[in-house]
């Protein structure tokens, strides 16, 4: 009896030992009540280096550690551009041949070339790094170093010494340089190099130099090489200079390519022995942001810390009407940032996902599909909220529409769907138009985005000058305008069009074979595999058979940058409030192929590259809205993306996360938010209470159910005793 009442003894200590941390916790016991924010993402990314990094799974990263010149008021809409690292903003000047200065208002084809000279603030200093760490000699510590001396580092935090050093304006200069780097291969070098003076010579300039360096050097100092059209005025100050007229290049001073990379980093990441480690700029950023990377397990965890050496950034003191009333003001005028770590956990499905945000582990969520009908319903006149399960837990729905896109496109050098001579390149046209009305987008946004979206009439997303609502808005090709509101065109005019592009029925009429497609995507969930199944279908109406090749993000990438890739899915996230950046996408010259641009497509129709031209260098008025309806028109007719749809974004959040406003545009607002810690622990105790009894009741009823056997030993051992007594 002792050993039982020991045992129920031992289970109530056992069971009460959980104490203040939850068994199913997937953080460590030490983190809690800890300010840390836990977030999700599901694809790793590729380039963390900003010269590179051109994806949204990767600016959510870049973005909260590199600071490039300017950045957007967080709370203002429409959206602002504001100083981030500058003293104010630059303002462009204009001159002529001569070098005269002109009017502001002076008409683009006067304008020779625009100057910007730009300030930065004195005292910002870099995250520390062991980059900047010297020897007695003032040298780079860790600039050289040889194989043996590595041999014991294997990340970056194995270097026992960091330093810092203070922003100046040459290291703006050295990131803009990188973009022309022959090794680097940036996405945005042929358009920078359209409009940077000297860009394109000095791309020549960086291949020859690297082609007579020692087989053994990767380090190429690009201090030693001038750049014409970037030049130095003082150690803040630093001045570009703009073929022409480019009215959107202010917004390109608001992204990663245009941060700032110390040239110690270059040298010290050069070194082959730690590229061969993976200790490399893409894998280990350096900057001056509010926060710093300190892990990197894209498989697994990426974890963001606050920079020690963040310079002075204050929260907004004003912002929009109802901001204020949301809350959204309570911190006007406070340190940045709020939050000292972030915590990114890979997911890869959305149902651990959504099951771990509903136990308090994630602090927000978007909705999946499978999810929506627990998360939210629709109140009055179609307004959205939470339902009364997710209001009793606090939890809140913000709603904003995604300055984005999602589309199909097709690869205008496959010989079936783009065509490589004048007839194929008609029947291909044709093809694509039946794919275009046959591929029912309204039914998709139905189905897998619970009418989360608006179908696209064109790459052009709502909100950006240029749209255009009803029916002067409309894709001709794909709809008719019936009882005030579009209409998708019959599946019978699809497979006319179809019969008139050679494949009729999806018979090929020259060889009498069916028609097959190839459709390269990223899908890895089974939600995914719904929607290529509902894709298959859609092909399937006109007897397309459609064979889906899925792959990895970055294999996908490197598919779509060589054109392997016959017919493939991807969006677009505008990364400035101008329709250029989406209409730029389709331009010729931009065209991944080649010139490793945003074209994915590899577009090129020269009467739209014409108008392009045209249309970059205006100013916002009837003439822009008029050559942009024009190029919609040959986009419409072309077909070179089947356009989708623009999503609208839901995201839920716990009570305790606070200052959230969502946008697309701007991506650095880690350093806004904010987490009352302590009442998030409370909750995530209170939400996974375990239930202990029937664990207890089990141990119990094991025992009881040895009692028998126990007895029976101990009778057995008693009488064993007693007969060796009475034999002495």
């Amino acid at each position: 009896m002792r050993r039982f009442c020991l045992g129920i003894v031992l289970t109530a200590l056992l069971l009460s030992a959980c104490g203040g941390h939850n068994w199913n916790s997937p953080y460590p016991a030490a983190d809690s009540g800890k300010n840390i924010l836990y977030s999700v993402f599901s694809e790793r990314p590729k380039h963390l280096d900003p010269v590179q990094s051109y994806s949204s799974n990767e600016i959510q990263f870049t973005a909260q550690i590199y600071e490039p010149p300017l950045q957007y008021h967080y709370l203002k809409r429409p959206f602002e551009l504001i100083p981030l690292t500058v003293r104010k903003l630059p303002v462009v000047k204009y001159f002529d041949r001569a070098g005269k200065l002109l009017p502001n208002d002076v008409d683009a084809d006067q304008i020779d070339y625009s100057v910007y000279d730009i300030s930065i603030k004195p005292g910002i200093l870099f995250q520390p790094h062991p980059a900047f760490a010297k020897n007695e000699s003032g040298n780079g510590m860790y600039h050289d170093l040889s194989a043996q001396a590595l041999a014991t580092i294997f990340k970056l935090t194995d270097f026992p010494q960091t330093a810092t050093r203070e922003l100046i304006a040459e290291d703006y200069i050295y990131q803009i340089k990188r973009l022309a780097h022959p090794k680097l291969h940036s996405p945005i070098y042929e358009l920078m190099a359209d409009y940077i003076v000297g860009l394109r010579d000095y791309a020549k300039v960086l291949s020859q130099a690297q082609q007579i360096q020692p087989d053994q050097q990767t380090y190429l100092d690009l201090r030693e090489y001038a750049l014409e059209g970037v030049e130095l005025i003082d150690r803040y100050t630093y001045r570009i200079t703009i073929k022409g007229k480019y009215p959107q290049f202010i917004y390109w001073l608001a992204m990663p390519f245009f941060a700032p990379i110390p040239w110690e980093a270059d040298v010290f990441y050069s070194q082959p022995e730690l590229i061969r480690k993976n200790i490399t700029l893409d894998w280990y950023p350096v900057g001056t942001g509010p926060y710093m990377l300190t892990e990197n397990d894209p498989n697994l965890r990426m974890i963001l810390e606050k920079n020690p050496h963040f310079h002075k950034e204050f929260y907004p003191t004003e912002g929009m009407p109802g901001d204020e009333d949301n809350g959204l003001l309570i911190d006007a005028g406070k340190e940045l940032p709020f939050i000292d770590k972030i915590v990114f956990t890979r997911e890869k499905e959305s149902i651990p996902r959504w099951n771990k945000f509903l136990q308090g582990y994630y602090d927000a969520t978007g909705i999946g599909s499978d999810s929506f009908d627990q998360a939210v319903q629709m109140a009055g006149q179609g307004e959205a909220t939470v339902t009364e399960e997710m209001a009793a837990q606090g939890i809140r729905l913000e709603t904003t529409v995604a300055v984005s896109t999602y589309y199909i496109g097709f690869n205008m050098l496959d010989p079936v769907v783009g065509g490589s001579n004048e007839r194929q390149r008609e029947s291909a046209r044709k093809l694509r138009q039946a794919i275009s009305i046959a591929v029912d987008y309204e039914e998709f946004i139905s189905i897998f985005a619970n009418g989360r979206g608006l179908p696209a009439q064109g790459p052009i997303a709502p909100g950006i000058e240029g749209y255009r609502d009803g029916n002067e808005g409309i894709n001709p090709v794909v709809y008719e305008w019936v009882n005030e509101q579009p209409q998708r065109k019959s599946i019978d005019i699809a497979k006319k069009l179809l019969a008139e592009a050679g494949y009729p029925n999806g018979i090929d009429r020259k060889t009498g074979a069916p028609l097959i497609l190839h459709f390269d995507v990223t899908a890895r969930s089974s939600e995914d595999r719904s929607k290529l199944d509902w894709m298959r279908k859609q092909f399937q109406k006109l007897n397309i058979q459609l064979i889906v090749r899925s792959t990895d993000y970055n294999r996908f990438q490197d598919k779509i940058r060589k054109g392997n890739a016959q017919i493939f899915e991807w969006g677009w996230n505008a990364d400035y409030p101008d329709p250029e950046n989406f209409l730029f996408l389709l331009y010729g010259p931009q065209r991944k192929v080649g010139n490793n641009g945003e074209n994915a497509a590899n577009y090129d129709n020269k009467e739209y590259n014409q108008l392009f031209e045209q249309m970059k260098d205006l100013e916002k008025g009837a003439r822009r809205q008029k050559i942009i309806d024009r190029m919609l028109m040959i986009l419409r007719q072309d077909a070179p993306w089947l356009w989708g749809y623009h999503p609208k974004d839901y995201g839920l959040y716990h009570s305790w996360y606070q200052n959230v406003k969502p946008n697309r545009i701007s991506n650095n607002n880690l350093k806004y938010f904010k987490i009352d810690a302590n009442f998030r622990e409370k909750q995530r105790l209170a939400w996974n209470e375990p239930i202990l009894w029937p664990m207890g009741l089990i141990l119990m009823l094991l025992i009881i159910s040895f009692m028998p056997v126990i007895n029976t030993f101990y009778r057995r051992e008693r009488s064993t005793a007693i007969r060796r007594e009475l034999s002495k």
